[in-house]
């Protein structure tokens, strides 16, 4: 229908006969060429919004329904269709703000919506409930797994010394300090003969196997086999 020789109201049921035909492309440009010669018409940014939600294009929806609002600002089908097209886009608190609102109108002007508006303030609240739930869970999980961070610390008397990495190969010094065998037989030769720890005089032959702590740093390791790579 050209919009030049009919009127907004003409081009505004033209736009309804598409719609109900489900020609929703036909229907948005009837309803714009009726806003073209009236722009001041809510109607028509709605009538339009409803076409882009059924075409599922959300972003145009929300540009229409916020037109509407802002021509009339009690308009129900503009609070109802900007809380679906926000639902669609997962902006959860601002859908259930203008549901609400749309409910509150249509009780206000006794405006018969069935339970389109109850339904979607539903959804969007099972939405949310759901969105809250997994929110829950993450937490959850990083709380788990903080924890098992916070139980992988190495005990210190398991650590060497001088490298602080976990004991492979442990010795004590007649001191009765324990290093690493490898760390201290390092340090003996690039630093000087003396305990690093109590600084007193310590030659390699006098570094004895520390059995019992090579135990339990192997027991250690069986039970958390991720001390290998601390």
């Amino acid at each position: 229908m050209a919009g030049k020789s009919h009127s907004d109201k003409d081009l505004k049921d033209a736009g309804n006969k598409h719609f109900s035909a489900r020609n929703y492309d036909s229907a948005i440009e009837c309803y714009t060429q009726a806003i073209l010669k009236n722009p001041a018409i809510p109607h028509y940014y709605t009538n339009r919004a409803l076409c882009y939600l059924n075409q599922k294009r959300w972003d145009l929806a929300v540009r229409d329904a916020k037109q509407a609002l802002e021509k009339d600002a009690n308009l129900v089908k503009g609070h109802f269709y900007l809380g679906k097209a926000l639902l669609e886009k997962d902006h959860l608190d601002d859908s259930i703000k203008h549901l609400q609102r749309a409910s509150d109108l249509a009780k206000e002007q006794k405006l018969n919506f069935g339970d389109d508006i109850a339904v979607q303030l539903r959804i969007v609240e099972k939405v949310e409930h759901q969105a809250e739930d997994r929110l829950a869970e993450v937490n959850a999980l990083f709380a788990k797994v903080d924890e098992r961070r916070q139980k992988r610390d190495v005990p210190d008397y398991l650590c060497g010394k001088i490298s602080f990495e976990v004991l492979k190969d442990p010795v004590i010094t007649p001191s009765g300090i324990t290093y690493d065998r490898k760390d201290i037989e390092e340090h003996l030769h690039r630093v000087g003969h003396f305990d690093p720890v109590t600084r007193t005089k310590l030659t390699q032959d006098q570094l004895i196997h520390n059995y019992a702590m090579k135990e339990v740093v192997d027991n250690f390791i069986m039970e958390n086999e991720w001390a290998l790579d601390y």
